[in-house]
């Protein structure tokens, strides 16, 4: 039988770990889709390389910007691959921890407060993304398309960029009590204009004017252009380097801070 000194001891692990006890909880529920994991991990990067970093290279022989195609676009492809994975866990997983499966409930039942459980969700996260871009670094390194001495400084820029669309959308979907197609909406006019008109395949200055504001406001841009600057020092004012950090940490702050009330209104109501 329990004694209550076990229980006291247990409730106050909980207020001090809970936010590991969350991300652990996570990892442990990566081992249904690992293979998904791993396998996205190594197939997109190597799919990504071979046809647009290599084969569009190929029709690109002047390069962009001074360098080579694929030294301009790794950065890009690095960026949008780790965004694109932070969008995809801000919508479904969130609704469904709160609709579905219904587990932040269930989390919530414990001494562990909605601020742990968002804590947790970040650093799964934050280690999902880590592996991720740290494999996708690997084959960029590989294929001579970014120094490993200041390349690797891509790794937390991606990470932050995730984060950056990540809790807005989590923010969102913590929200909602259905989804009646809003992710799908999602997708298709956030998501996917932003990974075309964020100067993925070529510079933003080459958008009409009239499309320059989605690169402007879009994470992927920022983190884009700060990977750009560390992999072979893409030749901008410092000023504007500036700016990319200020607005992705502004978007990740923020966006964190609403999906903690977010998450505390919809566990406490």
């Amino acid at each position: 039988m329990t004694s209550v000194a076990e229980i006291k001891a247990d409730a106050e692990n909980s207020r001090r770990w809970g936010w590991w006890y969350v991300a652990e909880l996570r990892l442990r529920e990566m081992r249904g889709y690992v293979s998904y994991v791993v396998t996205s991990s190594f197939g997109n990067p190597l799919m990504y390389l071979l046809a647009l970093g290599v084969g569009l290279a190929h029709l690109i022989p002047a390069g962009i910007d001074g360098v080579p195609f694929l030294v301009f676009v790794a950065p890009a492809l690095l960026m949008s691959t780790i965004l694109s994975i932070g969008a995809e866990e801000g919508m479904y997983p969130v609704l469904g921890g709160f609709k579905w499966h219904k587990i932040f409930f269930a989390i919530h039942a414990t001494p562990i407060t909605p601020g742990q459980i968002v804590g947790g969700f970040l650093v799964h996260l934050t280690i999902r993304f880590t592996f991720t871009a740290g494999v996708f670094f690997g084959f960029l390194v590989a294929f001579g398309a970014v120094p490993l001495a200041t390349g690797w400084l891509m790794i937390p820029i991606a990470i932050l960029g995730a984060f950056a669309i990540l809790t807005p959308l989590a923010s969102y979907s913590a929200g909602i009590d259905d989804d009646r197609g809003q992710f799908a909406l999602i997708q298709r006019f956030v998501v996917m204009p932003m990974f075309l008109f964020s100067g993925t395949f070529f510079p933003l200055s080459q958008v009409p004017d009239w499309l320059e504001w989605v690169g402007w406001v879009s994470p992927l841009w920022h983190a884009t252009q700060l990977g750009r600057t560390v992999s072979y020092g893409l030749n901008e004012p410092l000023w504007l380097t500036v700016t990319h950090g200020g607005v992705l940490a502004a978007y990740a702050i923020i966006g964190a801070y609403l999906m903690h009330r977010a998450f505390v209104k919809r566990l406490t109501r």
